[in-house]
């Protein structure tokens, strides 16, 4: 099975939100093969399906002042911050040929962020449980999960605390987890890590773990060649 790759770099998120509806659409009715769509964010809250308004810890009208908005999302999990320095990955994977099993795609979607920190960085990670989602490092998350799935079609992902600005999440009680802490892969380094660099380990072992070959494509021509 081959994956396409696709770099958004920077984009708004409601811009990568329309592009994820697309290729779902597409990838539901077999016109364009498994993507995945890697992105980094201006600062903005995602609040899914399970959040409560009280997550919010700033008046919504101070964070407008900085510029951030907040947008309801039909996704799993509570409150997420997306921003500068952070990837996020947007699987648009038809399950039908991955296990039909979506706690299978979950544990894959860990495995690669796990095994990408500890075989590139020494860095010993591991899962949460069903109280504490996503990827942890000790007692602090650095990466959020946060998925849907419609007709067997994911869409929506994971969120990778790169060179993320940690201050941010003060802004929220992340994931609804006020108990835990943030960290970032740049705060486990004590070094500013290259995105790009990061993108490139992001899909070769997203690839690896779900058994795929790579594409690098634009998401452009995937849309013009579903034509």
């Amino acid at each position: 099975m081959r994956l396409n790759i696709c770099d958004l770099g920077k984009m708004e998120y409601t811009e990568t939100l329309k592009i994820q509806e697309t290729l779902l659409y597409l990838r539901q009715r077999e016109m364009i093969e498994d993507t995945l769509l890697l992105v980094e964010h201006p600062s903005v809250l995602t609040i899914g399906r399970s959040s409560k308004e009280c997550n919010v810890l700033i008046p919504k009208q101070q964070l407008e002042n900085y510029g951030v908005k907040i947008y309801e999302v039909n996704r799993g999990g509570d409150i997420t911050y997306h921003g500068p320095g952070q990837i996020v990955g947007y699987p648009i994977l038809n399950l039908n040929n991955h296990g039909k099993d979506i706690r299978l795609f979950l544990e894959n979607i860990e495995n690669v962020i796990i095994r990408l920190l500890h075989d590139e960085y020494g860095i010993k990670a591991h899962r949460g449980d069903k109280k504490y989602t996503g990827i942890w490092v000790g007692e602090e998350k650095i990466t959020a999960i946060g998925i849907s799935i419609k007709r067997w079609v994911t869409m929506h992902g994971f969120a990778f605390n790169v060179n993320t600005n940690l201050d941010h999440f003060k802004w929220i009680i992340p994931c609804g987890i006020s108990e835990k802490g943030v960290t970032s892969l740049q705060k486990l380094t004590k070094k500013k890590q290259d995105l790009e660099k990061i993108n490139i380990f992001i899909a070769r072992y997203f690839c690896e773990v779900f058994k795929m070959q790579p594409l690098i494509k634009k998401v452009e021509d995937l849309v013009q060649d579903s034509l």
